[in-house]
């Protein structure tokens, strides 16, 4: 089993709260991380059908059933156990009690911050990370077959094709989260939908024209991103709104969490495919952000990444923010670096309070080394750009 960087978080978790709870994307590896943190705890998954009807019909006496707790796994099924977990864990007083994982936000996190607020400590998990595959020994260094084959835990530790496993992940996703969630009845709708958001990655979010390609409205397409958003496949960047004196676009950019997905979404099939591919940079670009958010999800930190762009095209992929700290990072997909990659990074910090400190150029080669007072690093380490 490849040992998940999440860990040790999900322990200190444990040892101040009542309650733990992992949500995160299906298949990125919840329940076989708490399985591993809490070996002794009783394991139950309401999607067995017995389970779901014995919560439903008795949620009192099925949580009687766990007077040292449980792993109550896609918690979110079930939603009338979160008032009866507030009161049992609140006259029980333990921490570390209960361990829920769910599969999408949607339930789990909006029942959290109904009847569990102060007794819950979260983590979002995502994917594997470079690190935790480079530990177990299953990092991919070519860099458009790692593009290609994604993170998602079964693609690395089953023998399945990328391109079958993400077209059966598709449907699942579909047909599990999307139709009971959403309601959406146009279903080959919503997924042409998602194709266009995956040709999309690394792009500024236009709604209307996306709903216009996709034949729906402007709201219909706003509550679908935000369905996307809420089951983990893509995150929204919004822009470093500080004052330079010029006008920025405000519009937040999208990106896919796993660039292997949005590799198959796209109709990409092998590396020579890939290499010459016009979505290659943007999808160079979605690994190294998604890497990035794992980074300081996995601590339980927010990921703090914004992008700045302002009127007439001047741009920073990423802005870090720290404390009082700004860190501009940009990313160049290709191995050869010229001059030219580092002008929004010079302009930036011309224009900012910024003219000192780190700044990162993330890029496609294997060498870490300093140009100008700039620091490039190469894909695998790309992490070091917010540590």
């Amino acid at each position: 089993m490849i040992k998940r960087e999440a860990e040790r978080f999900v322990r200190a978790l444990a040892r101040g709260f009542p309650i733990v709870a992992v949500t995160g994307p299906r298949q990125s590896g919840k329940t076989t991380l708490v399985k591993a943190v809490f070996p002794k705890k009783k394991y139950i998954t309401l999607e067995d059908p017995d389970e779901y009807e014995f919560a439903n019909s008795d949620p009192r006496r099925f949580l009687e059933r766990f007077p040292d707790g449980a792993i109550l796994d896609e918690i979110q099924r079930c939603q009338q156990l979160f008032s009866y977990l507030q009161s049992l864990v609140d006259a029980d007083g333990r921490c570390g009690l209960f361990i829920l994982t769910g599969s999408q936000q949607f339930g789990l996190l909006a029942k959290i911050s109904q009847s569990l607020a102060g007794r819950v400590g979260l983590l979002q998990l995502l994917p594997f990370s470079l690190k935790e595959l480079e530990t177990g020994k299953k990092l991919i260094n070519d860099l458009d077959r790692a593009i290609l084959k994604g993170f998602y835990p079964p693609v690395h530790v089953r023998k399945i094709s990328p391109a079958n496993w993400y077209s059966s992940y598709m449907m699942t996703y579909i047909e599990r989260d999307v139709r009971q969630v959403l309601q959406v009845r146009e279903l080959g709708s919503f997924q042409k939908f998602v194709r266009l958001c995956a040709s999309r990655t690394g792009q500024i979010l236009n709604l209307s024209a996306l709903g216009a390609e996709c034949g729906i409205t402007h709201n219909t397409a706003k509550a679908w991103i935000s369905v996307l958003e809420a089951s983990y496949i893509l995150v929204l960047l919004h822009s470093f709104h500080r004052n330079f004196g010029k006008r920025l676009v405000k519009a937040p950019k999208l990106y896919f969490l796993d660039p292997g997905f949005a590799a198959w979404l796209i109709g990409l099939k092998d590396s020579e495919h890939l290499c010459i591919h016009s979505h290659r940079g943007a999808l160079f670009e979605t690994l190294v952000v998604s890497e990035l958010i794992k980074t300081r999800w996995n601590y339980g930190l927010s990921h703090n990444l914004f992008y700045w762009r302002d009127h007439i095209g001047n741009e920073v992929d990423l802005i870090f923010e720290d404390g009082e700290s700004v860190v501009p990072i940009e990313i160049k997909s290709g191995k050869t670096i010229l001059d030219e990659a580092f002008r929004g990074l010079r302009h930036f910090r011309k224009i900012s309070d910024e003219k000192s400190g780190a700044a990162f150029l993330i890029y496609g080669g294997e060498e870490e080394y300093h140009r100008e007072e700039f620091t490039l690093l190469p894909w695998q380490k790309s992490r070091k750009s917010i540590s």
